[in-house]
């Protein structure tokens, strides 16, 4: 399997956006945090996130292939689980339900980054330190807020057994450990 360290260059080769690469920072962390709250390989379910959009800038016009290269550049340096986690979170056009904790906490934690960086970009400060868990759970509720994000995927999160506001918590602190490498 990939290490961090080599994971990194490989994300900063592929993706061309710094937008990008901060999304992927903030998935991996979330993830993490995912990982060691339900007892998984938090190394594994980080990298999974670091790379899940590996491709994206190569298929941003076409979702349907969205993935699908980044499951071929990966699928001999990964373990088959986070190979079929990276093909789940666009299912809707790969065809691969997505089943496992893994699967869809990285569909939840693709989600609620989006979320949680436009809470912080509407801060006065644009400062994830001024975020609350009571302003980001107000934000998920308002649906003109942030309206492309997919509420719907983010409460995949209790299929986990969290609660959303727990969900919503965990993931406002994971990129607030790294709100430096985030710029906000």
């Amino acid at each position: 399997m990939l290490t961090r360290a080599e994971a990194f260059p490989l994300l900063k080769k592929n993706l061309r956006t710094e937008n990008l690469i901060k999304h992927s920072l903030a998935v991996e962390a979330i993830l993490q945090e995912m990982a060691q709250k339900l007892g998984e390989d938090t190394q594994l379910w980080g990298i999974t996130g670091l790379l899940h959009d590996l491709d994206y800038d190569f298929t941003k016009n076409e979702p349907e292939k969205h993935s699908l290269i980044t499951v071929k550049v990966l699928s001999d340096l990964l373990p088959m689980e986070a190979i079929n986690a990276i093909k789940a979170h666009n299912y809707q056009y790969t065809a691969q339900i997505p089943q496992t904790y893994l699967d869809k906490s990285l569909i939840a934690a693709d989600a609620v980054s989006g979320l949680i960086i436009a809470a912080a970009l509407v801060m006065p400060s644009k400062k994830l330190a001024d975020v609350t868990p009571k302003t980001l759970s107000a934000k998920f509720k308002d649906k003109s807020f942030a309206a492309g994000c997919n509420r719907k995927r983010i409460e995949l999160c209790e299929d986990m057994e969290l609660e959303l506001q727990g969900f919503l918590e965990l993931s406002l602190d994971a990129l607030k450990r790294i709100s430096d490498s985030l710029g906000l």
